[in-house]
C-alpha cells in the first residue's frame, strides 16, 4: 500500500476531517470564549453590535472560501445533488426550522455541546439524528424519491 491509497480511503478522509473540526471548535471556544455554531453565528451577526460582527463575518466568510483553498492543493470531489430545486428550499426550512427549536445546529449542539457533556446537547443531537435517518429511510426506501 503505498501513501496515494490514504489519501483515497473515506475513513482516514473523515478521521483527518473530524479532526480538524475537533481542533478548530476546541481552538475557538478557548481563545474566543464562544461556541462555534454556525446557526448562532449567523443568527448573531443579523442582531450583533458594529464590533461583534467582524469575527461573525470573517467565520462565515472562511467556511465559504475553504472549499476554494482545498483545491489548490487536491482535487473537489464532485458535487451530486439528487433533490429539486422545491425539495432544496423545503429542506432548507425545515433545518432553520429545527435550529430555532433546538436552539442551535449540529454544529454547536454535535461538535461543541457533546464535548462540553451537556445533556441537552446530547438530546438534540440524538433527535437530529434520528430525524435525519427516518427522513432518508422514509423518502428513500418507502416513498421512493
Amino acid at each position: 500500500m503505498n501513501l496515494s491509497d490514504f489519501t483515497h480511503c473515506a475513513y482516514i478522509a473523515g478521521l483527518l476531517g473530524g479532526l480538524l473540526i475537533g481542533i478548530a471548535a476546541a481552538l475557538f471556544v478557548l481563545l474566543n470564549g464562544r461556541i462555534a455554531g454556525i446557526s448562532g453565528i449567523l443568527a448573531g451577526l443579523l442582531q450583533a453590535d458594529k464590533g461583534d460582527k467582524t469575527w461573525r463575518v470573517l467565520f462565515l466568510l472562511g467556511m465559504a472560501v475553504a472549499p476554494f483553498v482545498y483545491q489548490i492543493a487536491s482535487d473537489l470531489p464532485p458535487v451530486i445533488i439528487e433533490a429539486g430545486t422545491a425539495q432544496l428550499i423545503i429542506a432548507g426550512l425545515l433545518v432553520g426550522l429545527g435550529t430555532s427549536y433546538a436552539s442551535g445546529c449540529t454544529s454547536g449542539h454535535g461538535v461543541c455541546g457533546i464535548s462540553r457533556g451537556s445533556i441537552r446537547s446530547i438530546a438534540a443531537t440524538l433527535t437530529f439524528m434520528m430525524a435525519g435517518i427516518i427522513t432518508v429511510y422514509l423518502t428513500r426506501h418507502l416513498i421512493g424519491l
